[in-house]
């Protein structure tokens, strides 16, 4: 594995990163027995970057709170690059690296991650597949959402806020989603199943519930207006809702916007009810889940409402299908397989490792 693992490191620093002989490194990594990112991929990024010709540092951190990195901005501003093996970097997504450094979240936690596919396929690649797809989702009149367990809502892209609505300002490695779509002007139903979880922006106790029966929410120009399905269920749900709506004095009943994964080597080699939370966030940029952000009108939201084998229609074609991503449908992705050959067999032969 130790050359895969060198090369999805260097894929990392390189690709993602732009990393150049001389410059300074700086690794935030979270402690390993919380169970999130393992030591070998922290030592296999560090190897590489020293033979690229990096100088490196690194600063060992605990588990996230709502502080996010701001006791150490001065730190991070001293350093060319900023590499978070932490959960901390998906908290700092929406803010601009300071001084003009580049910061880069790493969503591989595992060596084994990123010796895989997920990891060692080229970065723009999946750069140039997320613009293709960003354009295919904001060029369209209509989106309809469905999936097996009865969500249907569909809406219009909201063209005036999606003009001023930033997409996140640190690098994700692997990028594995397109911009999220705003759902002001979306109405319908998402079924909610398996669990509520965090979107990573913030942290409170407990970090996710189970949903042990499916519940059917009623949407309308993007808000919860009703909860339909086993009461029991309904009530946990609200409940949960309400406390992370008073906890951080945000709107509980927005549903702000979704997106789906777009990177089928990704997988979950572990059990989803173990770790929720872990699961959520890790998950998601496979193209067999979809997810809305809700609670709160600041992106990214608070809630994320997982969506299983989702399909997405742009005016009436499937870009999403059954929860395969239809890359040779449309001809902006065409050209993008045609540019990056290495693709094509993802999609041909993609992870249904997905923790369930």
């Amino acid at each position: 594995m130790t050359d895969f693992l060198n090369e999805g490191a260097f894929n990392l620093l390189v690709n993602c990163a732009e990393a150049k002989a001389e410059e300074t490194l700086l690794l935030i990594c979270e402690d390993h027995s919380l169970g999130w990112y393992d030591k070998k991929i922290v030592a296999a990024i560090e190897k590489c970057a020293r033979q690229l010709g990096l100088t490196v540092s690194r600063l060992d951190v605990g588990p996230p709170d709502n502080q996010g990195i701001t006791a150490s901005e001065n730190v991070v501003a001293a350093y060319d690059i900023t590499l978070f093996l932490s959960r901390i970097g998906d908290q700092e997504r929406f803010s601009k690296p300071p001084n003009g450094s580049r910061a880069v979240m790493s969503y591989a936690r595992e060596a084994k991650q990123l010796a895989s596919a997920y990891g060692r396929t080229h970065h723009h690649a999946f750069v140039d597949l997320k613009t293709a797809v960003d354009q295919l989702l904001l060029n369209s009149s209509n989106i309809r959402i469905t999936c097996p367990l009865g969500t249907d809502i569909s809406g219009r892209v909201s063209f005036e806020k999606h003009n001023s609505y930033n997409d996140v300002s640190v690098q994700r490695f692997p990028l594995g989603v397109p911009k999220p779509i705003l759902c002001d002007k979306f109405t319908g139903e998402i079924a909610l199943a398996h669990f509520l979880t965090p979107t990573g922006s913030k942290v409170y106790d407990p970090a996710a519930i189970p949903i042990n029966s499916t519940v059917h929410a009623k949407v309308e120009q993007g808000r919860l207006v009703k909860l339909s399905g086993d009461s029991s269920t309904i009530k946990r749900i609200r409940a949960h809702h309400d406390y992370v709506g008073d906890l951080f004095n945000i709107d509980a009943n927005v549903v702000h916007s979704f997106h789906a994964g777009i990177h089928p080597a990704a997988s979950y080699q572990h059990i989803a009810r173990d770790n929720p939370d872990r699961w959520s966030n890790s998950v998601f940029t496979n193209p067999r889940f979809l997810h809305f952000h809700t609670c709160g009108t600041n992106a990214p939201g608070e809630i994320c409402w997982m969506v299983l084998d989702p399909t997405v229609s742009i005016d009436g074609d499937n870009l999403w299908e059954d929860g395969r991503l239809m890359v040779t449908r449309f001809d902006e992705i065409r050209t993008c397989l045609n540019k990056w050959p290495e693709l094509m067999p993802l999609f041909e032969h993609p992870s249904n490792e997905i923790g369930l």
